[in-house]
Parts: structure tokens; sequence; C-alpha cells
């Protein structure tokens, strides 16, 4: 009996201490260079801030663009659903949104959006909670997938990605910043993986897209057309060729070359990361590109280890640390949660290198309606002047040359051409941005702009919220007709106060009047009115 039980003790322990090997190799130690507590730590603090970020430029939006009386209603693609699918159950399982369930209207999206910023700013200051994290991703995707064309950026996709991610560095057993574990060392190599892909994605959409990314041209042009230009983009693009060649050259360096050493020795990562969060910060400088740059730092800061970050993070950061982890070792639930998540993350990969293998690669794009591994890409073609269309209205009965016609303005849209330009990230101003692809095909391929232009002439007050002129703030124009401009930039200093100069190429839209019969014909087919 005894010698039975000797075994049974003999046994156990034998399990254990392989347990605890196990999670020695996958967890790390006490050795800087293999823990990951304050890159736990730094890497959620700046998923909170664009988290922030992204659902506080969606509680301004979301009502004016999908509310019941938006531009494209939320309302349509859960009513499209249940249709396709024959129940709501069957349509939530195709398309999952909290929304089936509290119905698309302006309260309800707009306190999804307020509820996750909360969270967000719960994180930013130090929550550390997988549960958390989880909410987080399961609110912005409930948004995402009733966001239509206003919602459908390739940060989106990433930005869920990489929240749900994030979920598998967290405890689910307290809130502090600095938890009694450390992270599960698969949960970082998933972060490493998912940044050598945004990274090698839009490296390879380059090459593979416009000429101008492979004789070095492309910066020539890209400052002064990029979707909103910065105030730094106007001391870049009258840079020398030279200069922007050198950029083009670097950018393919950090895209290209540079995601190889990501998973090599610990120098090769350690510069892999710098050179990721240097070329982010570059990008947000010169750009105003929505939270994508920092986004796609998130994943960078997992390139770094604990002893490299204890060289630049404040000693009382340090401290806190140190007082509040017994050990870099994750606990054991997480580890294997890790590993499970690993496991399918690299099923759910094949479709995503195969796309990156491809000639016909795809920019950004999803494989599935919870967008948990995604293909991405960013300017696979760049635009070599800027057009610009501008809304016009007028109180004229007649709407001809001679009618005083009034500009509507975006907040940050070359509109005025003495308006500084702004410096908007991360926030994301979705209207804006929609306004940027309009010359990219035609008003029939809009439906978004036909009902922004309706609502206009009715006077409805939700989308006037996101207009920084409104020229007819008491009472709605008779006429609206939209104007394709072509905008250049002004060097700085060569005309003081004056930021652009612009020509005009001619009509985007037709002069239409409230209860046009084209309008409603074209609203009407789209369920709009």
């Amino acid at each position: 009996m005894e010698g039975g039980q000797g075994e049974v003790i003999a046994r156990g322990e034998r399990e254990d201490r392989e347990i605890r090997d196990a999670v020695a190799r996958f967890g790390g130690d006490n050795d800087g260079r293999r823990a990951h507590v304050l890159v736990r730590f730094v890497l959620l603090r700046l998923l909170g801030l664009v988290y922030l970020g992204a659902f506080t430029s969606a509680a301004r939006e979301v009502a004016p663009l999908l509310g019941p009386r938006g531009l494209l209603p939320a309302r349509l693609v859960l009513e499209g659903a249940v249709a396709q699918e024959g129940s709501t159950w069957r349509a939530f399982m195709s398309l999952p949104t909290i929304f089936f369930a509290t119905g698309a209207s302006d309260g309800a999206l707009t306190a999804v959006a307020w509820v996750g910023a909360l969270l967000a700013a719960a994180v930013l200051a130090g929550v550390t909670h997988a549960g958390v994290m989880v909410a987080l991703w399961a609110l912005y995707l409930s948004i995402a997938n009733v966001g239509q064309t206003f919602w459908g950026f390739g940060w989106d996709i990433q930005l869920l990605e990489t929240g749900l991610l994030a979920a598998f560095l967290c405890p689910w057993k307290t809130l502090r910043p600095f938890p009694p574990h450390g992270p599960p060392a698969p949960a970082i190599w998933l972060h490493r993986w998912l940044v050598v892909r945004v990274m090698l994605g839009a490296g390879l959409i380059k090459l593979r897209g416009d000429p101008c990314w492979r004789d070095l041209t492309c910066l020539v042009f890209h400052y002064e057309t990029q979707p909103s230009p910065s105030y730094a983009s106007f001391l870049l693009h009258p840079m020398p060729e030279w200069f922007h060649r050198v950029g083009v050259g670097f950018n393919h360096f950090v895209e290209l070359a540079v995601p190889i050493a990501a998973f090599g020795p610990r120098v090769a990562r350690l510069s892999a990361g710098t050179l990721f969060v240097v070329f982010q910060i570059g990008l947000i400088v010169s750009g105003n590109l929505s939270f994508l740059n920092w986004l796609t730092m998130v994943p960078a800061i997992a390139c770094f280890d604990d002893a490299a970050l204890r060289r630049v993070l404040p000693r009382g950061l340090l401290a806190m640390a140190d007082r509040g982890t017994r050990t870099q070792r994750p606990s054991r639930p997480a580890l294997w949660a890790a590993i499970g998540w690993t496991a399918i993350v690299a099923f759910l990969s094949l479709p995503v290198v195969g796309n990156l293998m491809s000639r016909r690669q795809a920019m950004n794009r999803s494989y599935g309606s919870l967008h948990l591994v995604n293909t991405y890409g960013a300017f696979g073609s760049v635009n070599r002047e800027r057009l610009e269309v501008i809304l016009e209205g007028t109180a004229d009965v007649v709407a001809d040359e001679g009618a005083h016609w009034k500009e509507y303005a975006l907040p940050c849209k070359p509109g005025p051409i003495d308006r500084r330009p702004c410096q908007i990230t991360p926030l994301h101003l979705r209207l804006d941005w929609q306004a940027w692809f309009l010359t990219f095909g035609g008003v029939e391929q809009a439906p978004w702009f036909v009902s922004w232009v309706d609502q206009l002439l009715r006077g409805e007050l939700g989308t006037k919220k996101l207009i920084a002129i409104d020229p007819f703030p008491d009472a709605p124009p008779r006429w609206i007709r939209a104007t394709t401009y072509r905008y250049e930039m002004v060097p700085y200093g060569d005309d003081p106060g004056v930021w652009w100069r612009r020509y005009r190429v001619g009509p985007f839209m037709r002069p239409v009047r409230k209860d046009d019969p084209d309008i409603r014909a074209y609203l009407e087919g789209y369920g709009l009115r």
C-alpha cells in the first residue's frame, strides 16, 4: 500500500516537474532577455490608446452614418441578413453583432461606442484583463459588421485581429497592470507573426502594384495626394526627387527585408522592432492615416523584451513591475490557451500566406465574419494628381453658373485653400475618408454620397454635425451640385496663409433639388428612402 502511494506521489512530482519545464520553455524565466512583463504592459497601453481613438471617433459618427436616418442605415444590414438566413439566430451566426439584440437605433449605436471608449480608457489607465479585451473586441466587431463601407478599412479588421490576440496576454483573475504571472510566450510570438504579415503585405502589394514603387518615385506624388495630408506633408512634398527615392527605398527595406529579423536572434529582433516603430512614427507625422500606424506599432512592441525596455522606461514603473509580478512564467491555463490559439492561427494563416505569395495578391481581405486572421496591405497604387469633389449649394431659383454657390467643407479634407492642414490621427473621420474615394468612381458607385446630398436638401440634422463649414445653417439650399477640382500644394512660405491652389476640372454631379426623381429612384433602389 505504502509502495503504491509512493509511486503515485513520485509520478505526480514527475508530472509537475514536466509541466514546470514546459512552462519555462514557453513562458521564459527571470532573465530579462526572455521576460515580457514590461512588453505586455506597453503593448496593452498602446492598444488601449488605439481603441480609445477608434471608439471615440465612432461615438461621434456612428449615428449619423449608420443610424435609422443615417447615410447607410445598419438596420438594412440586419434585415438583409435575417431575410437571407431565415432567422435572427442564423443571421447572428453568420454576422455576429450585438445589434441583433438591441436594434440599431441611434441610442444603441452610440451607447456601444461609448462603452467601448470607457473600456479602452480603462485599459489605457492600466487595467489588464482578458475579459475586458474580449469585450472590446466584441463591441468593435458589432459596429464593424454593420458598418458597411464606412467601417470597411484594412485597419478595422487589423484592430479586431490585434484586439482578440491581446486577450491571450492577459489574466482572467486580476485587473492589475502587473499581474502575478508573466504572459505566455506563444502569444508574444503571435504578435510578431502579425506584424510580419502586416509589413510584408504592405511591401508586396506595392511591388506588385503601381510601377512608381518599383522605380522609387511614388513619394514624389504621395504627400500631396494621400487621403488627408498633415502639416508635415507640405514640408516633405517639395523635397528633391533623390530625397523621395531614398524614402521609397527605406520603405521597401523596412516592409520587405526587416520582417525576416522579427524571429531572428535577439540583436536582429530588437533591430527589427526599432525599425518598425521608427517607420510607423514617421508615417504618423507625415500623414493622417487614421489609427493604422499606431495600431501597427502594437504587435511591433512584441519584438522587444524586458531587458531592452528597462533601458527606456521610468524607474517608478520598473519598481511597480517588480513588486507586482511574482514570476515571469505564465499560469498553466494561460499557457495552454495561448498554445491552442497558436494552433488555430497557424491553420487560419494558410490562405493568408497563399495570398502573400500570389501574383494576384489582395490588399486587405478578411476570411470570416469574426476577422480572426486577415491579410493586409496599403497604397498599392498612388494618385499622380489630387482631385477633390466639393459640394456646393445655392438658394437661388435657377441653378446655373450665375447662381450664388456656397461650398460645404468637411473637418479634415482639403476644401478652403486657406485652411491650415489638420493633424487628426489616431482619430478616424470616416466621412472625410470616404469623400477621398469619390473620384475613383462615379456618383452611381457611391450610394452614401447620394444619400448625403438628399439629407442636406431635406434639412436632416444628422450628418450636418459632421460638417466643418455649413453655408446653410438655418435652412437647406434649394439646389446642390458637386464639382471636381484639382488641388496642388503651395510650397511652405510661397504664399503666406494659402495652403492649396486649385483648378476647376468639371461637374461631378449635376445640380439637384429636393425630391429630384432620379435621386429618389436611385435611393429607393438601395432601400435608402
